[in-house]
């Protein structure tokens, strides 16, 4: 009976001069098989695709200023300039009137609409959120997730590919998949955060045997 393993590949820091399929295939094709379906950090693809910024580039808005004093925890959007981050992307006005949507819709019980509306707001990492260097720096959420996922699944002749957004907080989301993934359910398996973007090096994680096991459960 085939059995789910999640298995970290170790890479170098990988940085924007990097090309994200290129270095998955360096580093993890050997142990890639058919029936098995290759993950990848979101932080990290977003990082070679130079998708980041530094605190010191950014002018923080008024409505930036405003809007992280509502904002709990510690999060990014807390942060007055990983706020302005994801409002230069998004648009500030854009970011403020989804806030007030977001704000009415928590008044009758529904949570998560200013994120869900404002898709940036959720991606966007403060400093210190990613591996060094770049834990100095504001990263924003990849492009074009999904597209990147098929290249990968291409490259290497897998089963799949993904690109997940994981932390230590059980907050799970696929991002982007290859065609016939269930989202939900690889976002379940990788519940328990078997990235690690820091010292670790291992913003690449192999689920070995999925298709095997899916197979099994029907």
């Amino acid at each position: 009976m085939a059995e789910l393993e999640l298995i970290p590949v170790k890479t170098r820091i990988l940085t924007d001069k990097d090309d994200i399929v290129d270095v998955i295939e360096e580093y993890a094709k050997k142990d890639v098989g058919p029936d098995d379906i290759v993950c990848s950090a979101e932080s990290v693809v977003a990082i070679t695709q130079r998708r980041y910024t530094r605190p010191e580039e950014l002018t923080p808005s008024w409505q930036a200023r405003l809007m992280r004093r509502f904002v709990p925890g510690e999060g990014s959007m807390a942060s007055l300039y990983g706020m302005q981050a994801a409002m230069n992307l998004e648009g500030e006005w854009k970011m403020l009137f989804c806030f007030i949507i977001g704000f009415l819709a928590k008044l009758i019980s529904k949570t998560g609409v200013w994120y869900h509306l404002c898709r940036q707001a959720s991606l966007t990492d403060d400093v210190t959120g990613t591996m060094p260097p770049f834990d100095k720096c504001i990263v924003y959420g990849p492009a074009e997730p999904d597209k990147v996922a098929e290249k990968i699944k291409q490259r290497l002749g897998c089963y799949g590919a993904c690109v997940a957004d994981v932390n230590d907080l059980k907050r799970s989301a696929v991002l982007g998949h290859s065609r016939g993934l269930d989202p939900k359910e690889i976002a379940k398996i990788l519940i328990d955060n078997p990235f690690g973007n820091a010292s670790q090096k291992t913003p690449i994680v192999i689920i070995k045997n999925y298709a095997k096991f899916v197979k099994q459960g029907k």
